[in-house]
């Protein structure tokens, strides 16, 4: 079956066969944004296994998501071009041998690179998930589909670590750790079976070649500003670093110009102009890399805390972190009947919830002894989890907003892109403060370095109360100016 990207939907595909799609696809996108996280709980256990450094530690986790941030973009664009659906299918195919080259490791040396492989595979398919729900779904349930979509999202940042750790403490066939990447083969082979069965071909009607060079500047763009934020700390902070982030400015306004240049001549361009120009959308790209780097570096920090800091198995450290996805559930459950309406007031509601809910984690770490207490983490995990469950859908949903269907694949890879830059800008700020405030010999557990623990995740945690503080201002203020000027109508955020 072959549908169209000029239209809005497909008319004669049964509305049965349109949801087990969107399953399939929802599924695979769950599959990589758990993997973004299942590897953080992972994290103490392969330091005790392979001896690795606090910096290998965090170019594990860091470096997933840099390829994501790298590849999402062009690769959303290259299913435009080839076929999302094809896309799709060689990237989990790529995904699911990559988790087994993982699993199978026998260094970090070659752990990293398989993360890195599979984060590139990742990227054939993540940007294709919303690229086919956008091109087969009516108008009138898109908003639910896009709710669902930002509630998996969230819910995807701590539900990782809680299957990571019940396989970690399960120790299938004394495999430990490797689990967290092998359970993926099953589940990437179950995808391809129901990609085969309901996801449907779409034509896209384009006869035009790949951005290579637009995709050369925007990874460079990329590596220049993320890169050297990981390996910043462990390398001294050394002057190249500072010549490589002040870099990534002008490769990207080269980029950009690149684009611009591209598509005046009426060649296939990854970002088309109607996105370049729309002022909006770009504020909104902005907004989702700044609210995605509070979240997945602090995940990382509590669950070396927890683990390598006061001794939880991986299991109990993911329990401590559940109220953060039952915040995320509740939420959605309150906000999800008020559709598409009050856009700005919620997400500028979720981010000042959590400012509170990191304020009030910040104070309990602070506050923390010798011995561990478990449930003074509830409370404010469970707002932030409400406060990123009631932002998050109204942000994903205004962001795609006005892309138009032929450019779906290019407006769902750019948004994805940039959170993926965020969360990978937060793992390295918030490693960076944490790794560096414990110093590269402080992995341990025990009453003795408890302290060491604490004053470390308690100044990583300054860098999600900045994030969300300043996005409380920046879209509050959007809203009180929005409902001064007309107080009946509710725009999406634009500070």
């Amino acid at each position: 079956m072959s549908i169209a990207s000029n239209t809005k939907h497909d008319l004669g595909m049964a509305t049965a066969t349109r949801w087990a799609a969107l399953s399939v696809l929802l599924m695979a996108s769950f599959m990589n944004l758990i993997d973004v996280s299942i590897v953080n709980v992972a994290l103490p256990q392969i330091q005790a296994d392979t001896g690795a450094t606090p910096t290998q530690l965090e170019r594990v986790a860091a470096i997933y998501v840099l390829a994501l941030a790298v590849g999402l973009l062009p690769c959303g664009r290259f299913g435009d071009v080839f076929g999302r659906r094809r896309m799709f299918i060689w990237g989990l195919v790529g995904f699911t041998m990559a988790s087994a080259a993982c699993g199978i490791a026998p260094n970090m040396i070659s752990l990293i690179f398989a993360r890195a492989v599979k984060g590139i595979a990742a990227d054939m398919m993540v940007p294709q998930v919303l690229a086919i729900a956008h091109v087969i779904f009516p108008p009138e349930e898109k908003s639910r589909v896009f709710g669902l979509f930002g509630t998996l999202s969230s819910i995807a940042v701590v539900v990782g670590p809680i299957i990571g750790g019940a396989l970690i403490l399960a120790d299938f066939a004394s495999l430990g750790w490797r689990m967290a990447f092998l359970v993926n083969i099953p589940l990437g082979i179950a995808e391809l079976i129901g990609t085969r069965m309901f996801v449907p071909a779409i034509d896209t009607g384009s006869d035009t070649r790949p951005d290579w060079t637009g995709s050369g500047l925007f990874t460079v763009a990329t590596i220049l500003l993320v890169l050297p934020l990981i390996e910043g700390r462990a390398l001294g902070w050394p002057w190249r670093c500072f010549v490589a982030l002040s870099a990534s400015v002008p490769v990207a306004f080269a980029f950009m110009a690149h684009e611009r240049k591209r598509s005046a001549a009426g060649l296939s361009a990854m970002m088309p102009p109607g996105l370049l120009s729309n002022p909006a959308y770009l504020r909104r790209l902005g907004l989702v890399t700044l609210f995605f780097s509070g979240v997945p570096g602090l995940f990382l920090v509590l669950a070396v805390f927890l683990q390598s800091g006061f001794g939880l198995s991986p299991l109990q450290s993911s329990l401590v972190t559940t109220p953060f996805p039952v915040g995320v559930m509740l939420a959605s459950m309150t906000t999800e009947r008020l559709r598409d309406n009050y856009l700005s007031i919620r997400i500028a509601s979720g981010a000042a919830l959590l400012v509170l809910g990191m304020t009030s984690l910040h104070l309990v770490i602070r506050s923390t002894g010798a011995e561990l207490i478990p449930f003074a983490f509830a409370l404010p995990l469970l707002i932030c989890g409400f406060g990123m469950g009631t932002a998050i859908m109204s942000l994903f949903q205004v962001t795609m907003s006005s892309v138009e269907a032929q450019d779906a694949g290019a407006g769902s890879g750019a948004m994805q892109a940039f959170q993926q830059i965020g969360a990978a800008l937060g793992i390295a700020i918030a490693g960076s403060i944490f790794f560096g405030r414990l110093g590269d010999n402080g992995m341990g557990a025990g009453a003795e370095i408890a302290p060491r623990f604490v004053d470390a995740a308690a100044a990583a945690t300054s860098y999600s109360i900045t994030v969300f503080a300043t996005l409380t201002l920046l879209v509050g203020a959007s809203v009180w100016k929005t409902q001064k000027e007309r107080p009946q109508h509710d725009d999406p955020p634009t500070p």
